[in-house]
This record gives C-alpha cells, sequence and structure tokens, in this order.
C-alpha cells in the first residue's frame, strides 16, 4: 500500500520535474529543450539511517525493478508544452517464492495527460483538479533530480531526492 503511494507521487514528482533545469551550476542545463523527451523513474536517493522503513522498501521495489529494465513511472515532456504520465504502481506485485521474493514488471499502468510551464528552473504543473504545482528541478544532461520532500507526498515524509534517467 505504502509502495503505491510513493510510486503514484513518483508520477506527480515526475510531472512536476518536466520542464525544469537549474541556473545555478555550468553543469546544469536551463534551456526549454532539456525537458523534452521522455523520462524514466530510476532511482530514490534516502539516508538509510534516518528513512522510514516504507521508503527503504519503496526504494528496494523501485531499484530491483529498474535493474530488470522495468520503469514503473515514465514521463513524456513534448514541445507543445503537453505531458503524459505513466504510472504502473497500483499494478506492482510482490510475490513471495521459495528462494525469495519476486516483483514482476507490471504490464498494466495508468496514464494522465496535462500541460506544464517551465522557467528554467522551476517546472508549474496543472494537475487533474486544475491547481498548479512548483517543483524545483534539475537537469543534468539526461538525469532529472527533484527533492522527495518538496513533493508534499502523502505518508511520505523522508527526505531524499527521485532520480528521473533520459531515454
Amino acid at each position: 500500500m505504502m509502495l503505491k503511494k510513493i510510486c503514484g507521487s513518483m508520477a506527480l514528482v515526475s510531472l512536476l520535474f518536466s520542464c525544469s533545469s537549474d541556473k545555478d551550476s555550468d553543469s546544469m542545463d536551463s534551456s526549454p529543450s532539456a525537458i523534452i523527451g521522455t523520462w524514466d523513474a530510476t532511482e530514490l536517493v534516502i539516508d538509510n539511517t534516518t528513512a522510514s522503513d516504507d521508503a527503504k522498501f519503496g526504494k528496494q521495489i523501485l531499484d530491483f525493478l529498474t535493474d530488470k529494465d522495468c520503469y514503473i513511472i515514465t514521463l513524456q515532456f513534448n514541445e507543445d508544452l503537453t505531458a503524459e504520465a505513466s504510472n504502473a504502481a497500483n499494478f506492482v506485485e510482490v510475490n513471495a517464492t521459495a528462494t525469495g521474493l519476486d516483483v514482476p514488471c507490471p504490464t498494466e499502468s495508468d496514464s494522465e495527460s496535462s500541460t506544464y510551464t517551465f522557467d528554467g528552473s522551476v517546472v508549474s504543473i496543472v494537475d487533474m483538479n486544475g491547481d498548479t504545482i512548483n517543483v524545483d528541478v534539475r537537469i543534468q544532461g539526461d538525469i532529472m533530480t527533484v527533492d522527495a520532500a518538496d513533493l508534499e507526498i502523502p505518508n511520505f515524509v523522508d527526505s531524499g531526492e527521485f532520480i528521473f534517467r533520459k531515454r
């Protein structure tokens, strides 16, 4: 249940990340075209000494699936400022086997369309309720990073960063 909430939140976060980059560093890309393309959630970076058990479990599941080239959250940002999010978190199954736990790659996902704007460091996304959500993001090459605490994910108050990799 917690994994689904974390993964669902990651999808929202992904949409929020979609258009932004930082100008604070020469290695950061703040051009509007930096966000265009398909992004896969590949990692949740947390402090294992202070993170909750739910955050640790969510990280383990995400790491396990990513190692199998299975991406449960995918974001597509288009030049026309539309975005598509695909989230398979609601379809993740954890199976107990004789050799341990197995997590098969989900074959189904939920999809959502939205619009976004980008000002060089903040992505503003209009959610399903018509509310605008602003999130600071950093894009460096093919890596997009966002602070997990800034996302206001229900039941997830741990600090950490979500990492997305551009295809």
